[in-house]
């Protein structure tokens, strides 16, 4: 392999023919998708807990050939544009971020080494730990006002910018190479989440051009990038977190599932990005390729419009939360692949109300419900779109089980390209998607009165004042006991019906080791490549 950046695409092709005549250069269907499923565990080295296969002895060596789909010839290697899966995976193996998300979504110290609060929760110091960046500079407090300012650039449209509103950047500063000030806005208790905010990578001071020769402080090395074909990255010897196993990464491009699968099966890749529940069923156990289940790692479902009829009743709410069989929807939806769901986000994750009893089936009660609120023979029409998999099947199925309870449930099938914009404020009942993040980030960004991706439309200034005392308490236990009682009322009245939770799913070579089989996707150890290695 030509390891210059001047690495010759071509001979991608010529190397992995397979891929391109299954559709190994087709552009992806978009980040939205993705970005709606959007995107762990401490620093350290060594293979992380839990893992898969995660037996025997690491050893260093060999490349590992990683297929995930991809956006075409527009990809980037800008951290900071990271949206497709493909783009986070190459960013987290180049770029570092002051914290990254554990298996309960909760923020994990990676650049930062210590993080403390005022009494007044509205600012934090944080102290780095001593890293340094691929072209031996250290990593400063300086690098991280540079990257969080570039972020929030007015002008840009950077994924992170909405994650770091609360923080008031022009006055925030370095008093040393080693420490940062961060004054905020507002009292904010879980800051530690916005610096693990997805996207939030911190690169060199003045650094622009991230498509040459891209520098940045993670665990391996630019060589070549051809977008929309393919990324060789070289291992980091000098990484702050110990030095991957692997000598070489390389990420190729084959956005249809089919073509993942044949290259692994066929050798030319050794790991295969989200794979479906039927692929995993025909492999699983066979003998040829590992599969592996990310738990908990989307959220499935169907909004509600809170502000709009019918659902402005919350009686009406609750007869569809009565009318769902989960279990059947999961069965059916993710051919098993997954868990069921009680109404609320973020199950197994930091603040989840575990302790609320697991809403079931209902349809008596249902129908009493809905004679009450005067919607006897009601009538309403399901958006839905095949921009994420099993969408469409959930939608036939909770219109059949609507029929038992009276309700004429009507399918609307929307555009792909357009689906995540239009349901935001269009329709009044839609299919629902939402990848691995932390409970207080799903509250703010889409259940508070200003809230910009607020798809039930749920605004209750009691609600926002919840939610701003939770930020305002320093102990953790109370703090635990607000998002509670907020839970409490989201599964009473809220507008999100939660049925599922899919499993997220990968598949690797036999001869791969240390893939997390407990990392959520969008979590620090999911896509963790300098943790693996080649047996």
């Amino acid at each position: 392999m030509n390891d210059s950046p001047e690495h010759d695409a071509s001979a991608d092709d010529r190397r992995f023919p397979g891929l391109r005549r299954r559709g190994f250069l087709a552009v992806a269907g978009g980040a939205a998708g993705v970005g709606a499923l959007a995107l762990t565990g401490c620093a350290g080295s060594g293979p992380a807990a839990g893992t898969a296969k995660a037996g025997g002895t690491p050893r260093r060596g060999g490349r590992l050939r990683a297929a995930f789909a991809g956006g075409g010839a527009s990809e980037t290697l800008d951290p900071h544009l990271a949206n497709l899966f493909a783009d986070v995976a190459r960013a987290k193996a180049l770029f570092d971020k002051l914290a990254d998300y554990g298996p309960d979504l909760s923020a994990r110290p990676r650049l930062a080494a210590t993080w403390e609060p005022n009494a007044g929760l509205d600012r934090w110091k944080v102290t780095l730990r001593e890293a340094a960046f691929h072209h031996g500079k250290p990593v400063t407090a300086a690098d991280v006002l540079y990257s969080y300012r570039r972020i929030t650039d007015p002008k840009k449209a950077y994924r992170a910018k909405a994650s770091l509103e609360p923080v008031d950047l022009e006055a925030s500063r370095a008093p040393d190479a080693r420490t940062v000030e961060f004054v905020l806005k507002r009292p904010t208790a879980e800051f530690p989440n916005v610096l693990a905010a997805f996207g939030a990578y911190i690169v060199p001071e003045g650094e622009q051009d991230f498509d040459g020769q891209p520098v940045g402080s993670g665990p391996f090395r630019f060589v070549s990038f051809a977008p929309g074909k393919s990324a060789v990255f070289r291992r980091n010897e000098e990484y702050w977190d110990g030095a991957p196993y692997l000598d070489e990464l390389e990420f190729v491009v084959a956005n249809e599932e089919s073509a993942r699968v044949n290259a692994l099966l066929g050798g030319q890749v050794e790991y295969a990005h989200e794979l479906g529940p039927t692929t995993a069923r025909a492999h699983e156990g066979r003998g040829r390729i590992e599969i592996v289940r990310l738990r908990n790692s989307a959220m499935q479902g169907f909004v509600m419009k809170t502000d709009r009829p019918p659902f402005d009743d919350k009686r009406v709410r609750e007869a569809f939360f009565l009318i769902a069989d989960r279990e059947e929807l999961v069965a059916g939806a993710l051919s098993g692949a997954g868990e069921i769901g009680n109404d609320l986000f973020g199950k197994g994750y930091e603040y989840y109300a575990a302790s609320l009893p697991q809403r079931e089936q209902d349809l008596d009660r249902a129908k009493a419900l809905l004679k009450q609120a005067g919607a006897d023979g009601l009538k309403v029409t399901l958006d839905t779109s095949p921009v994420a998999a099993g969408f469409t099947e959930a939608a036939t199925i909770f219109r059949d089980q609507a029929a038992k309870a009276g309700v004429t449930v009507t399918i609307r099938t929307g555009s792909k390209d357009s689906y995540w914009k239009d349901i935001l404020d269009s329709g009044t009942f839609a299919s629902y998607r939402s990848g691995a993040m932390p409970i207080e980030a799903h509250i703010s960004q889409r259940l508070l009165t200003g809230s910009t991706t607020n798809a039930t439309k749920w605004q209750h200034k009691d609600f926002d004042t919840l939610y701003e005392q939770a930020q305002s308490t320093r102990d953790t236990k109370e703090r635990a006991a607000i998002y509670e009682r907020m839970q409490r009322r989201l599964h009473t009245e809220g507008g999100f019906l939660v049925w599922g939770f899919a499993d997220w799913i990968l598949g690797t070579a036999k001869n791969v080791r240390g893939v997390d089989a407990k990392a959520p996707a969008n979590s620090l150890d999911w896509a963790r490549f300098d943790k693996v290695w080649l047996a």
